[in-house]
């Protein structure tokens, strides 16, 4: 995409002294929040691992060595060190800086990292590659304390030791990973990071050091994995997994951390350095509200004020207040998040109904098989998920829950184009991944009222059989919450709606769906087309579909998504199957994985704003065409 065009800082880290070093750390970290005020991004994971990055290249060589960064958000500091410090500043934009580690950006992006709990099992087949090319590196994973809920982590580390693997694990413990990280591993953590014992240790460890020459690396391994300290302090759960453990060390102080990674760096064994950092550091309101501005839009770097228009309303919003509205007289809906309960909206159930309210780390596999527990005892589970992850949990959704004919409820957030988080992030497969599954329904409102009103609609319902996956974008409109929550009513959501009827007789028909319908129906009003608002996707409305195969011979289908296998190539399917014969147009996301930029750039990129929708239906009607790059 970009290559290096600028030259690494990370070859001049060893010539700096540590105080050179902690003003290095503070250029970059008031370059960060500059930037990221203006671009929007990541900022609170990446102000804590400011000095922690810059500790690790001063010891380890990114030319040599393979460092991975797992879920690349907290990998900023890593691009200012890697000949990206002066391109930095079109992080998120189009044609700029990516907001996660991508391969093709640089060569010191060793792999892709937009999803969590990458990091350790890439690394092993890295590893193993290596050593059957005869070619023996360093190799450090940095992983957060959140990624370790993982269970694509969980099961690298269980096979760590079996494979005689010499990883070293640099362990990012802000104690988050979005909002406050739960289950039992995030409290072996907490244990070990306010275990006095341990604590005194890193004492221990800097005598050590000092030491270190006189009496040999052999005596300071051995003393490490001594009897006497695991008679003190018991084993961890990473001993437990046969490695060597390291910490906690102050991953806020540069000092403390070379001397460590400088240790490690002398044996050829598996370490798992625990660096505790702080989320948010160096910027006031974000260590107070690490969550809060863990992804930020663009904001007022004095006052952490987000910059956006009064009186827009977010449909993650208007889920999160309907669900709580919807609860307090339906005491059998429950809310499941994987760490997400601020992004997705479900916090506005969950500060009103904590004994209804799951939140189980970054695990979608496992919130929607305990969802579909939740189901079978005559529950409502309802689990917010974004489109990007909810991709994680597909065999679940298909063999535990649309098989056995479970009711959850999906709200699938972020749904189509995200924007400025890129491809990694991008909702477009959800329609198409689902329409293949049986008993699944999918649903997509065209606006804030309608997302609520299917939401009533929806857990209003008796019996259902299977799962209902709501799907909606990434996106702000104008609207008053109150107003939308309080005249929620119910709608057959099943049934598509004619919203625009043409004056005269015309062969063309547009079936849009969800985002689409607001771009589209300008379109079919100024080209004066019948237009519908097809808010089933799946099952189609098949009695308006049969009425339509009577009445028109062009239909145009608009979806926010992947073509193949999505809403429009089922209408076709449905008018081939039942021998129809009309000519459908599918206007989707063609074969590719779409680039970052604002969503609006992306959608006109893609040519799904109203401007390329009309174009495009002009010239399948036949009014223009394009030739040479020249309309005529």
């Amino acid at each position: 995409m970009m290559g290096n065009l600028e030259e690494p800082l990370f070859e001049k880290l060893k010539k700096y002294s540590y105080t050179e070093l902690n003003a290095l750390a503070d250029n970059f970290r008031d370059y960060i929040i500059k930037v990221v005020s203006k671009n929007s991004g990541h900022l609170a994971s990446n102000l804590g691992t400011v000095e922690l990055t810059i500790a690790l290249y001063r010891v380890f060589n990114p030319s040599k060595d393979i460092i991975i960064w797992d879920t690349g958000h907290q990998a900023y500091t890593h691009k200012l060190l890697t000949g990206r410090y002066h391109s930095f500043k079109t992080l998120r934009q189009k044609n700029g800086i990516s907001g996660f580690v991508k391969r093709d950006e640089s060569k010191y992006d060793v792999f892709g990292t937009g999803h969590v709990g990458t990091g350790i099992p890439v690394a092993l087949g890295i590893e193993k590659a290596l050593e059957m090319d005869r070619d023996y590196r360093r190799i450090i994973v940095v992983v957060g304390d959140g990624a370790l809920t993982s269970g694509s982590s969980l099961e690298a580390l269980n096979q760590m030791s079996e494979m005689n693997s010499k990883i070293i694990l640099v362990i990012n413990d802000n104690g988050m990973s979005i909002s406050k990280n739960v289950g039992l591993l995030s409290s072996k953590l907490d244990e070990l990071r306010l275990n006095p014992f341990y604590r005194e240790m890193k004492e221990e460890i800097r005598e050590s050091l000092e030491t270190m020459k006189l009496k040999g690396i052999e005596q300071l391994l051995s003393n490490l994995k001594s009897g006497v300290k695991h008679a003190v302090l018991g084993r961890n759960i990473f001993e437990d997994f046969g490695l060597n453990y390291l910490g906690p060390v102050d991953g806020n102080k540069i000092k403390d951390l070379i001397d460590l990674f400088e240790l490690v760096k002398k044996f050829d064994e598996p370490f798992v350095v625990h660096a505790v950092t702080k989320k948010g550091r160096g910027l006031g309101y974000a260590e107070e509200k690490p969550d809060a501005y863990h992804s930020v839009s663009k904001f007022d770097p004095e006052t952490g004020m987000n910059i956006k228009d009064n009186g827009f309303v977010s449909y993650s919003e208007i889920f999160g207040k309907t669900l709580r509205k919807l609860a307090r007289d339906n005491s059998s809906i429950v809310g499941i998040t994987a760490a997400m309960p601020d992004g997705t909206g479900m916090n506005y159930f969950a500060d009103e109904f904590p004994g209804r309210f799951y939140d189980l780390g970054i695990t979608e596999q496992l919130c929607t098989n305990f969802a579909a527990g939740l189901a079978t005892r005559g529950f409502r589970p309802v689990f917010a998920v974004y489109s990007t992850f909810l991709q994680r949990a597909y065999d679940q959704v298909i063999h535990d829950i649309a098989l056995q004919k479970l009711p959850v409820l999906f709200a699938v957030d972020r749904a189509g184009i995200v924007g400025k988080d890129g491809p990694t992030h991008n909702g477009i497969f959800d329609i198409s991944y689902l329409n293949a599954v049986p008993n699944v329904t999918i649903l997509a409102p065209s606006g804030l009222q309608e997302l609520s009103d299917m939401l009533y609609s929806v857990l209003s319902m008796g019996r259902i059989d299977g799962p209902i996956f709501i799907r909606y974008p990434r996106e702000t409109k104008k609207g008053n919450p109150d107003e939308i929550i309080n005249g929620m009513k119910k709608l057959n959501v099943f049934k598509w709606n004619k919203i625009n009827a043409a004056s005269s007789k015309t062969e063309t028909v547009i079936l849009a769906t969800g985002s689409m319908v607001d771009r589209a129906l300008p379109v079919s009003k100024k080209l004066d087309i019948t237009m519908y608002n097809c808010r089933s996707i799946k099952p189609l409305d098949t009695e308006v579909l049969n009425e339509i195969g009577r009445n028109y011979s062009q239909i145009i289908t608009v979806e926010e998504g992947t073509r193949l296998g999505g809403f429009g190539n089922a209408v076709m399917n449905y008018f081939s199957d039942n021998g129809i014969i009309v000519r459908v147009t599918n206007i989707g996301i063609d074969d590719k994985f779409s680039e970052q930029g604002t969503r609006e750039e992306v959608l006109r990129e893609l040519s799904l704003d109203c401007d390329s929708l009309e174009r495009k239906i002009k010239e399948l009607r036949g009014e223009f065409r394009v030739n040479n790059n020249r309309v005529r």
